[in-house]
């Protein structure tokens, strides 16, 4: 598979968020507004780039290389946790603001799942360090778009005229469910 196929099977086909339903927490939860959405997509586009990176390195170097490949989730979840620590001060000293916004939700990307999926996809999908890192990149950006579109979505129906019983989360949903059915027209793309 050649890697311009890898990336934009990644961001659009196998969208994490609305095919494989990963990460759907933060995807929720912070994309109420187009600012902290920004925020958390660059955040998660950076740990996961850097996690399936690492993460290849420590598999085939490390885990591979003593025979302990069954380790592979203990690993990954420790790397991952370690890259969020360092986006979390990260954030905290360049952007006080955005940290506060984001809340619970920047180190809740310790167990986004779909941030340790990226990485045990890659490994089961057999890729080398470049198509892994490629995937990362894709996957990262596909949850980053869908986390800014879905937010842009929800700010202008914070002013649309929505029955009462729809208000808030479920019409969050709702439109969060018709976005899942859009991106299934990219699913014969590739």
């Amino acid at each position: 598979m050649n890697l311009f196929t890898i990336l934009l099977a990644a961001i659009f086909v196998n969208n994490f968020i609305f095919s494989k339903f990963m990460g759907i927490c933060p995807f929720l939860g912070v994309s109420k507004k187009l600012d902290t959405a920004v925020g958390m997509g660059v955040a998660v586009i950076f740990v996961i780039t850097l996690s399936s990176a690492a993460t290849w390195v420590v598999y085939e170097f490390v885990l591979v290389t003593l025979g302990l490949e069954y380790l592979y989730n203990i690993a990954f979840i420790l790397i991952i946790a370690s890259l969020v620590q360092f986006v979390e001060m990260f954030i905290k000293k360049s952007s006080p603001s955005l940290y506060q916004a984001l809340g619970v939700y920047l180190p809740l990307i310790t167990t986004n799942c779909a941030v340790l999926g990226v990485a045990v996809l890659n490994m089961d999908n057999g890729y080398n360090f470049l198509e892994s890192l490629v995937n990362g990149i894709g996957a990262s950006v596909g949850f980053a778009m869908a986390i800014i579109l879905f937010a842009g979505i929800r700010e202008r129906l914070a002013d649309a005229p929505i029955p009462k019983c729809l208000t808030g989360f479920p019409i969050a949903l709702i439109s969060a469910g018709l976005m899942s059915i859009a991106f299934l027209g990219f699913s014969g793309m590739l």
